[in-house]
């Protein structure tokens, strides 16, 4: 019998808040019990590793360019993200990207993520397969 690969199969989560912190670099400076608990990593696994670690394939490189340009400039970002466990499976989040700021600098970011809903991930998905297009001419 076959079985599905994982990266094809969805994670299903319903409640909590995923909460992390990175350095200026996205390296995980912090990542809470719901974090570790969704992507399947331990918070050893997860603190002092690149944000990455949780991309997904299907994301876009052109959605990631629009995150780090925004935030880096100050601003706050919110929009839907495909993560990736560490077992392969996949999972969606509404994110919501915030800058740290200490005397008027930015010293790094805090993302609060809660589940996305149907009619955001579905809304979000023929922008995101639009732009993989677009990368992969």
């Amino acid at each position: 019998m076959n079985r599905p690969n994982p990266i094809d199969e969805e994670y299903i989560f319903d409640k909590g808040l995923i909460i992390s912190s990175t350095n200026l670099k996205g390296i995980i400076t912090y990542a809470n019990r719901k974090f570790c608990e969704i992507s399947g990593y331990t918070k050893q696994e997860l603190q002092g590793k690149n944000h990455n670690i949780v991309r997904h394939p299907d994301m876009p490189k052109a959605a990631f360019q629009e995150i780090w340009n925004t935030i880096k400039s100050g601003k706050e970002w919110t929009g839907v993200v495909k993560n990736l466990r560490k077992d392969g499976y996949y999972y969606w989040v509404y994110s919501h990207i915030t800058p740290i700021e200490i005397n008027d600098e930015i010293s790094g970011y805090t993302a609060a993520r809660r589940p996305a809903s149907h009619t955001e991930v579905e809304d979000t998905i023929p922008i995101y397969k639009a732009l993989l297009a677009q990368e992969n001419k």
